[in-house]
Formats: C-alpha cells, sequence, structure tokens
C-alpha cells in the first residue's frame, strides 16, 4: 500500500465516507497516474486551474502547488469541508459546490482574473463525460488545455481519427475544437473502489482560433450526428436519409464528385476537413 492510498484511506475513515456509486465516486490512489496528469497540465505559476470532481482534494494539493488558482467545482456536498481541511495549507483555491453542467463558467473564470492560461483538469463521472466535455469546448471560455480522466472506450473515442471504428461524431466534435492525445491508460487498482473499467487520460490542446471555416456551425454537427447514426451506409444515402437537405440522389452524387468525395464511401472514412468541404457545398 502506497502513501497515496494511504493517505486516501485515512480520510475516508476519518469523516466516515462512502463513495457514492451513483455519481461514479472513485478515488485515485496511483503516485504514477497522478504525476502524469500534472505533467501533461505543464502548469506554470499564473495558470488559472478549473478543476471537476476534485473529491477528497488529492489532485486539487498538485495543483494548487504549481497553478496560480485553482477553482475547483464539486456536486457533493460531503465533500465541501472535507477539502477545506485537506486544502488548509492553501491560499490560492476556491471550492465551488455546485453541478458542472449548470455553472456559468464564463462568468466564474470573468469573476477570478488570471494572467496565465486556463486550463482545466477533470476525474469525469463516466456518465457525464461526453456533455462535460462539448460544454467546455463549446462555451468559448478561452481555454488552453483541457485534461479529463474517463473511461478508455470513450477516450478512444475522444481521440480517434478517420477509418477506425473508434471514429465517430465525438471525434469529429471534439477535433473541431482542438487537438486530443491520449496521455495514458489508468487500470482498475489504480483507484478505490476500483472501477470494472480501464480509464484513460486524455489531454484536448484547443484551437486559439478556429481552424476550420464552417458556413453554418449549427448545421455542421447536425450534419455529424445525423451521418454516424447511420454509419453502416454510405457517404451518399446517409445524407440523403438525413433530411437536412432537399438534394435528389442523383445532385448529391454530382455534388459529391465535383468536391472530389467518393460518394461510396462510409462516415468513418472521412476526415474533418471532408465533412466540412461536404457541408459548405450543401448549403444553400
Amino acid at each position: 500500500m502506497n502513501l497515496l492510498e494511504l493517505k486516501t484511506r485515512g480520510i475516508l475513515k476519518k469523516f466516515n465516507l462512502r463513495p457514492n456509486k451513483r455519481l461514479g465516486q472513485n478515488f485515485l490512489i496511483d503516485e504514477r497516474v497522478l504525476d502524469s496528469i500534472v505533467s501533461a497540465a505543464e502548469l506554470k505559476k499564473d495558470d488559472l486551474v478549473i478543476e471537476i470532481g476534485p473529491g477528497l482534494g488529492t489532485l486539487t494539493s498538485e495543483l494548487c502547488e504549481r497553478a496560480g488558482e485553482v477553482a475547483a467545482v464539486e456536486l457533493d456536498r460531503r465533500f465541501i469541508d472535507i477539502l477545506e481541511n485537506t486544502l488548509s495549507e492553501y491560499n490560492n483555491y476556491r471550492v465551488i459546490h455546485e453541478d458542472i453542467l449548470n455553472l456559468d463558467l464564463g462568468s466564474l473564470i470573468s469573476g477570478l482574473g488570471h494572467n496565465g492560461d486556463i486550463k482545466v483538469v477533470a476525474n469525469l463521472p463516466y456518465y457525464i463525460t461526453s456533455p462535460v466535455i462539448m460544454k467546455l469546448l463549446e462555451e468559448d471560455l478561452g481555454l488552453k488545455t483541457i485534461i479529463v480522466m474517463v473511461q478508455k472506450e470513450v477516450a478512444r473515442r475522444i481521440s480517434a481519427g478517420p477509418g477506425g471504428k473508434e471514429y465517430g461524431a465525438l471525434s469529429l466534435a471534439v477535433s473541431y475544437y482542438g487537438l486530443p492525445s491520449m496521455v495514458r491508460d489508468v487500470p482498475p487498482e489504480s483507484f478505490i473502489p476500483r472501477p470494472e473499467v480501464t480509464s484513460a487520460v486524455v489531454k484536448i490542446d484547443v484551437y486559439g482560433e478556429p481552424q476550420y471555416d464552417v458556413r453554418d456551425k449549427e448545421l455542421f454537427f447536425r450534419f455529424i450526428k445525423a451521418l454516424f447514426s447511420q454509419r453502416r451506409k454510405t457517404i451518399l444515402n446517409s445524407i440523403s436519409n438525413s433530411g437536412l437537405f432537399s438534394y435528389n440522389k442523383t445532385e448529391l452524387k454530382q455534388i459529391l464528385d465535383t468536391i472530389g468525395v467518393e460518394a461510396a464511401l462510409r462516415p468513418e472514412a472521412l476526415s474533418i476537413s471532408d465533412y466540412v468541404k461536404i457541408v459548405n457545398t450543401l448549403v444553400r
């Protein structure tokens, strides 16, 4: 049993706490994983870090050591007093008792004030992974980096490129806003209690400026979701069945030929640039 596990078990015993399975609570006890997350964040002394799901404050302490300020967003009321206890030696943090999906992050960030980069570090419950990631990306918060620990299966989908079975709507949505990469796998024994699946740490370097010139952003994302809901069909049939455009199949085939997209390909074969080109061409 390492020091981190001893410390974690000691806190749980001291405060008579049982992890809430409904909220997906699993506490990290692997110091190597902790070091990997902190290293991937590349923290500087003037950075602002938004931590989602601080729990007992194990990672929060490391963030406070290296960042300028840490805002820890915690849903479970039981952990608020515990965090004040475990973080008592630091004066560069605040704990926010709120559901991250309901929190106005833009107002929070503007109210904190900062000179460096804004970074998010999160150990996300599996059931809210995609909504939280898309909230962080879509709200134009000026983020530099997002580092999340999620179920490995989801991590592979986030970081997947064209051609693989993991590649899908989530892969494209994330790559529209930033560059994802896998940091490391995290086995079940790295937590107490042990989850039933392997986790992984993913890093998303958020683009400072839009990388893709999309004429209708809302339509673009609807288009991606529609095509991947029929991923075994060809591009031609998927577009025709989507109901998003009024072209007939002959017209669609001519348009795809004109822009150099093979109509018989399936959705997972196309890059994000291909999707941008298709949508921009089909918008009347």
